[in-house]
């Protein structure tokens, strides 16, 4: 019989704020997240807007040493942790076994800042003025090493770069390695810190973000499933999860949240960017959620989308939803959380799952704000632009990523 895997513990950083009960709160009042850039001069660029996390500040988190040493990343990845440590009154000796506890990292782009900050240094001022840690931050792995340290978690350490599933992938990786008996327990975190002027400025030439007619109205340009929809909103932030065995939970005395009964991985082996037109592998994908947790199609009552506002990835995840679910794709409320905090990169599908658990347990689905002008190919229940109360059991989780990389995670209530 397969262990039950639950959450015990969550918490986030998003351009919405600083914690899971503020940022709920804008989310199911509709509230955006998304400005103007103030990272850096964005005037040059088409897109000028994101989703810039302003609440958030390293200092109240992290030593001068970490703040001085490590990307703009790290910060967002070590001070999610350690936020949902202290939320959650998680205490390393509650852990019988360290060698059974893992950290389990995700970033769809790492530290690019670091990059291009080096890289002005070394063509200004030489080899001699490139920073140290410079490799360290672009390995990006290390910052799960250092989450390891502050908690002793010496079981299997991973650290996914996979896109935009990232943070869905790590959540299933670390739910097979309990299933498995492999560990007991484990934190899983993704971060992305990348608005900077050469992702912003890459993303603007390969057609995958909002256009220059999204500036005027930044709060206004993530708009998932509308006609209107020109591209996804880039954001940053990171999200924290602990799961673990539901007999662990109760040994150590953690409350069990919710459930992840589920998951389902496939790839499309079509195209770098664009998802495969006919959706066959998202499909399978979800089909081996479902089955993985051993739901029916018609037990869903709820899906959190992928749902990135660009022109390519609603129509398919659409595709796919229907073809799934048949007729009960048109009674299943359907809604994307990036309408609100743009796209988190790897952090989003943690995130996603964080607020798709607050689904369950407060019985509110979030809206897809921005729903204005219906899309006649996207014409699903997306809960437009008011959040809608409801009694949500279970709930299936979709992220899809650059590379035809798919996720799903099905969420149970207990």
């Amino acid at each position: 019989m397969k262990r039950r895997i639950v959450i015990t513990a969550m918490n986030l950083i998003t351009p919405l704020g600083i914690g899971l009960d503020v940022c709920w709160n804008r989310l199911i009042n509709g509230e955006s997240g998304i400005d103007r850039i103030t990272l850096f001069n964005p005037e040059n660029h088409k897109c000028q807007i994101a989703g810039e996390c302003k609440e958030f500040h390293a200092e109240e988190f992290l030593d001068k040493k970490i703040l001085s040493r490590y990307d703009r990343m790290f910060h967002f990845f070590i001070s999610v942790a350690l936020l949902t440590a202290e939320t959650s009154g998680f205490k390393t000796k509650s852990i019988k076994d360290p060698f059974r506890f893992s950290i389990i990292g995700a970033s769809a782009i790492g530290c690019p800042s670091s990059f291009e900050q080096n890289y002005e240094m070394l063509i200004s001022k030489g080899p001699k003025k490139v920073s140290p840690f410079c490799i360290i931050n672009l390995a990006g792995n290390p910052v799960a090493g250092q989450v390891a340290r502050i908690f002793n978690a010496r079981g299997p350490q991973y650290f996914l770069q996979e896109a935009c599933a990232a943070g869905t992938k790590a959540i299933g990786l670390a739910m097979k390695l309990i299933q498995m008996e492999i560990i007991d327990i484990a934190m899983v975190i993704g971060a992305d810190a990348g608005i900077t002027p050469t992702i912003i400025a890459s993303l603007d030439n390969i057609g995958a973000i909002a256009t220059d007619k999204a500036n005027t109205q930044p709060k206004k340009a993530s708009r998932p499933f509308d006609r209107l929809r020109c591209g996804f909103v880039p954001s940053e932030g990171a999200g924290c999860v602990i799961i673990e065995a539901y007999e662990h939970a109760l040994k150590r005395g953690a409350t069990p949240l919710v459930e992840i009964a589920g998951f389902g991985a496939t790839c499309d082996a079509y195209h770098p960017t664009a998802p495969e037109p006919e959706a066959l592998s998202i499909v399978e994908c979800m089909r081996k959620a479902l089955q993985d947790a051993r739901v029916s199609p018609e037990e869903i009552d709820y899906i959190n989308a992928h749902g990135t506002s660009t022109v390519l990835n609603d129509l398919t995840e659409t595709i796919a939803i229907k073809s799934f679910f048949k007729e009960h794709a048109y009674r299943i409320p359907i809604s994307s959380n990036k309408s609100m905090i743009g796209h988190m990169w790897g952090a989003a599908g943690i995130v996603e799952t964080i607020f798709s658990a607050k689904t369950i347990l407060e019985g509110i689905i979030p809206p897809t704000i921005n729903l204005e002008n219906p899309d006649p190919a996207c014409d699903l229940d997306y809960v437009a632009n008011k959040a809608r109360k409801k009694n949500v059991k279970i709930v299936l989780k979709n992220s899809f990523g650059f590379g035809g990389i798919n996720a799903s995670l099905v969420l149970k209530r207990i």
